[in-house]
């Protein structure tokens, strides 16, 4: 999610507010809202941080991507959107696992 939230916060921070308003929050909220979950919450699962928390904003941003923007693309277009549901709701359900930073902080607690 990082390639597609980067190019979102470098067009942001130049100025260039224009975004989609798909649910009707504004333009700028929702640019922010995107921003936070392809940009903030992918970098937390990406160091293995409170994974499970990270993915639901990742999840809505997926819902309403395939719901809502992309509604009207041809059904063979949304399979990346799909797998990327796929990967946040595993991440959601499973959690980070035993390589991920929650886990070494969590079982580091609990020994000392």
């Amino acid at each position: 999610m990082l390639t597609h939230g980067i190019p979102k916060l470098i067009n942001l921070l130049s100025g260039n507010w224009s975004f989609a308003d798909p649910i009707g929050l504004g333009p700028e909220i929702s640019l922010i809202l995107v921003i936070f979950a392809e940009v903030f919450c992918s970098v937390l699962i990406l160091i293995g941080y409170k994974s499970r928390l990270a993915s639901m904003p990742l999840i809505f941003t997926m819902l309403v991507a395939l719901l809502v923007v992309h509604s009207n693309d041809p059904v063979f277009d949304h399979w990346n959107i799909l797998l990327y549901l796929l990967a946040y709701g595993l991440l959601l359900h499973l959690g980070g696992g035993k390589y991920s930073l929650t886990y070494y902080l969590h079982t580091k607690t609990i020994k000392s």
